[in-house]
């Protein structure tokens, strides 16, 4: 037995190493009922896909959409300082504001669509430090922001979609990427909301000096405690929560991308229960995709961020379980099947 005195991420670690997999019963029993539905076997294409996955992480031999929930996590970054972006930091609380009011792209998305919609705000008036000097968390406190996006179950959602907000959080992003996948900070770091040159200039040094700090260091919590931001963080942890409670996850662009990342790099199977929703118009979002190797459902050319494409390709995964269950078979409407 080990003397050695626990750490505060050892528990992030075990919920990690003890997520349950997939239920192969339940996704056997929808191609089971797949195969007789009134339609050409395969003739609705990824939307069959979706409807076993769906079934595959619910547990559920008949998958259901009916209580999706977009949880919009919102942070501040001390990088911002550096002048990496196109909007100053105060625009991460007016958005907050905004949202509140129901002002926001994504609150029109949700309405138009009966989606659920949280914001979470991560003690906005304290950014973390700038990622450039300076570790974004200690262990405990990224422990404890972990947790706290765990909290996004706390209704019971049956589909949960992530999104986030932080001015200068697509230079934290780029930083974990680069921390996790090598090559250059130009290779990882795009124009975000819209900078451009010496600014953008001023972000790709940022990131160059962010991952310059870590030696190669490529476990992902800790290239997330070094050069993360809370609301990756709180991502991570929804993700994981996620995980146990059953839950599948739809994640949005570049930036909760890198929370699925990190968790990956700690264990390849730990994203089984995600969704990616869309490839967003950040240069590096694809390259990110294809080493996580899935295939998002949407190309848009967004990059809103705010849950936006999470909260479209809900719809569809909403769609693709109300066709499974809801469609009649050949025997149930007295439509002759394929020949033999």
């Amino acid at each position: 037995m080990s003397d050695a005195p626990r750490r505060p991420l050892d528990d992030i670690r075990a919920l990690i190493a003890g997520m349950p997999g997939p239920d192969l019963a339940s996704a056997a029993a929808v191609a089971a009922r797949d195969a007789q539905l009134t339609k050409p076997a395969g003739s609705l294409g990824r939307m069959e896909e979706i409807a076993t996955w769906l079934a595959t992480w619910q547990g559920k031999a008949t998958p259901t959409v009916d209580r999706p929930t977009v949880a919009v996590f919102a942070a501040n970054h001390g990088v911002a300082a550096r002048g990496v972006s196109a909007y100053p930091a105060e625009v991460t609380v007016q958005m907050v504001a905004n949202f509140a009011a129901g002002g926001a792209a994504i609150n029109q998305i949700c309405l138009a669509n009966d989606i659920g919609l949280k914001v979470f705000e991560l003690a906005l008036e304290v950014p973390t430090p700038d990622i450039a000097e300076q570790d974004a968390f200690s262990e405990g406190e990224l422990a404890a922001t972990m947790a706290f996006g765990m909290e996004a179950l706390a209704d019971g959602p049956d589909l949960l979609c992530l999104g986030e907000m932080g001015i200068a959080n697509t230079t934290v992003a780029a930083a974990v990427h680069h921390a996790l996948y090598g090559g250059t900070a130009v290779d990882w770091v795009g124009a975000g909301t819209g900078v451009e040159g010496e600014g953008l200039a001023r972000k790709r040094d940022a990131v160059a000096m962010a991952v310059g700090r870590l030696a190669g260091e490529r476990d992902g919590l800790e290239v997330l405690r070094r050069v993360g931001g809370r609301e990756i963080a709180a991502m991570a942890g929804a993700i994981l929560g996620a995980r146990h409670q059953r839950v599948p996850v739809v994640v949005d662009g570049y930036v909760a991308t890198a929370a699925a990342a990190v968790l990956h790099a700690v264990d390849p199977g730990a994203i089984g229960h995600c969704l990616f929703a869309h490839v967003s118009a950040e240069q590096a979002h694809r390259a990110v995709l294809e080493r996580l190797g899935v295939s998002p459902l949407l190309d848009l050319g967004m990059r809103l961020g705010e849950g936006s494409g999470a909260a479209l390709a809900a719809v569809l995964v909403r769609t693709a379980a109300r066709v499974h269950s809801g469609m009649a078979t050949f025997a149930g409407a007295g439509v002759s099947g394929p020949a033999d």
